[in-house]
């Protein structure tokens, strides 16, 4: 296959870039109107979920799809591969599995807990299940932000790689 030049890894970079901070910024909102939640007034529990779906529909969802499109972009057309370097394989593995929790269990639980909102009203904010939804989500979130912050770090450090022979 043909591999891209360094315009398009230039381009490529500057889009992943993007859809990263698309992803993480919008897990970040979600984690930030998690704590601002009021559970005593459903009103304001309504809301706080409509918006985390929002963010979640228009901002995670295009960021995550379109990051992982960049990784298979990365991985057929360019140098880096998929496990061609431990540390890339090692940041798609991580991603994988981070999209496979955000997708099982970060969006139903919040989509079973919106439709306990709006069918039972008050009542869904003393209900067992959408309490124990809402903190299996949050625990879920916070696993999402540390591996984006591990995925970042190993990005920028870029270990296991191999040194390179310096010649006497």
């Amino acid at each position: 296959m043909k591999k891209i030049g360094p315009n398009g890894m230039k381009w490529l970079k500057i889009i992943h870039v993007f859809l990263v901070v698309l992803f993480f910024g919008g897990i970040l909102s979600s984690v930030a109107l998690n704590l601002w939640i009021d559970f005593t007034k459903y009103d304001e529990a309504y809301l706080g979920y409509k918006n985390i779906v929002t963010i979640s529909d228009h901002v995670v969802r295009w960021g995550a799809v379109g990051t992982l499109l960049v990784g298979f972009i990365y991985g057929f057309f360019t140098h880096w591969g998929f496990f061609k370097h431990r540390w890339v394989g090692v940041k798609f593995v991580l991603y994988m599995i981070q999209t496979v929790v955000g997708i099982f269990v970060v969006d139903r639980l919040m989509v079973a807990n919106m439709e306990l909102l709006e069918t039972q009203k008050e009542l869904a904010l003393s209900n067992p299940v959408f309490l124990q939804n809402h903190e299996i989500r949050q625990y879920a979130v916070y696993f999402q932000v540390a591996v984006t912050v591990f995925i970042f770090i190993i990005s920028y450090l870029k270990p296991w790689r191999k040194k390179k022979l310096q010649p006497k």
